[in-house]
């Protein structure tokens, strides 16, 4: 516990992190709000709400280099000030419009969103050393596991006491006013070191193999949980018990946030690549479980090394990225783990079709080992080169 002690006492840490899980709760609520106006107030199909989140799910994930670089160059106030004016013109009037109207103000908004993940990470960067920076990450990726769990039961209570129209604009002026906090507050993205007179660093500086190999694991783990998560699903219907399905997520989850925390107390970083094949390896129990006990005990285990792996990506990242490059970095990042969580989706269902739910979780135990294989490979190779060059040179 002395590694969150550290992490807890101090100030600017522990306010980003407060900050941080307060924020995206409306982030969280908004999403699932936004898909049931467009069936329950706007009379659409699911397939035109799914299509509306994959738009705006893509824009979102468009926009996280582009946002990350001017938090590098022009700093949080002047970037977050677009974002903030231009979120509240489209979400006074997209709640309130037709389903074509919508569309095309959700996808500019999501152009143009508050880069809360990105923000909150390289405040808690630069907030922390890097004894400390491995824990405090680990106390991020719970309280966006947190605020995903409340955000969405908020959003659906939301719609019992109101019609859609008021919750959805409730629920996004709520996010405009978390843009409006931030941007107050203005909390640190660099350490003291480095305020004030640290340059942006250029992409080239830090853009190489090791860096896009890093996004490729945060891309691959999203994209084996994003599987596991549908195949879930599938599971429990096979199994005929449907109603116990969320509380096996739930335990799946519960496991992730134990593994989480564990890992932020450990003194040494494990290889994120490492950890990406021991998730692709504790998810094969789960292909031979029987009902939905010996799923949930499976789930639990595998759950463990969830966001242990995420975890150490960013916590990598912070490692080879410079300060001046990080919000950019960190954008990238992003995105890759955005692109993951579509394709787990469309490359679970592949699977299940052809095979069931076992073919589902088999599909995901082998993402992740053959992945991180490779990656673990892929950067080994490049460090060796990067050595052999630095003789050559000296």
């Amino acid at each position: 516990m002395r590694a969150y002690r550290d992490v807890l006492t101090n100030p600017a840490a522990r306010n980003v992190l407060i900050l941080g899980a307060l924020v995206r709760i409306p982030f969280f609520a908004g999403s699932v709000l936004l898909a049931l106006h467009v069936v329950e107030t706007l009379h659409g199909s699911y397939a035109q709400a799914g299509a509306l989140t994959a738009v705006v799910t893509g824009c979102r994930a468009v926009s996280g280099p582009w946002r990350g670089r001017f938090l590098d160059r022009i700093g949080l106030r002047r970037t977050i000030l677009p974002s903030i004016l231009v979120g509240a013109a489209c979400w006074s009037i997209a709640p309130f419009a037709g389903y074509w109207a919508l569309f095309g103000l959700a996808a500019l908004a999501g152009l143009f969103e508050i880069p809360i993940f990105t923000v909150v990470r390289q405040a808690v960067i630069g907030a922390t050393t890097e004894r400390t920076r491995k824990s405090a990450l680990a106390l991020e990726s719970v309280s966006v596991e947190a605020a995903f769990m409340i955000g969405p039961v908020l959003g659906v209570g939301l719609t019992v006491l109101m019609p859609t129209t008021i919750a959805l604009f409730c629920m996004e002026m709520a996010l405009v006013s978390a843009g409006i906090l931030v941007w107050i507050l203005n909390p640190p993205l660099r350490s003291a070191d480095e305020l004030g007179h640290a340059p942006a660093v250029p992409r080239r500086a830090w853009f190489r193999t090791e860096f896009v190999a890093l996004c490729a694991g945060g891309c691959a783990a999203i994209t084996l949980l994003a599987a596991c998560e549908l195949t879930f699903v599938a599971a429990m219907r096979d199994f005929g018990e449907q109603r116990w399905l969320g509380v096996a997520l739930a335990v799946w989850g519960f496991g992730s946030l134990i593994g989480g925390l564990a890992y932020g107390a450990l003194h040494r970083p494990i290889s994120t690549y490492h950890l990406l094949i021991a998730l692709g390896a504790v998810t094969v129990p789960m292909i031979f479980a029987t009902g939905a006990w010996s799923l949930g005990v499976t789930g639990f285990f595998a759950g463990l090394l969830c966001a242990p792996t995420l975890v150490a990506s960013i916590d990598q990242l912070s490692r080879i990225v410079p300060e001046g490059g990080r919000g950019e970095a960190i954008g990238w990042h992003g995105s890759a783990m955005t692109l993951g969580n579509g394709l787990g989706s469309g490359l679970a269902g592949v699977a299940i079709d052809l095979g069931g739910y076992r073919a589902g979780f088999a599909a995901s135990a082998v993402l992740g080992i053959g992945l991180g294989v490779g990656l673990a490979l892929l950067v080994g190779a490049a460090r060796g080169r990067s050595a052999a060059k630095q003789d050559v040179l000296s």
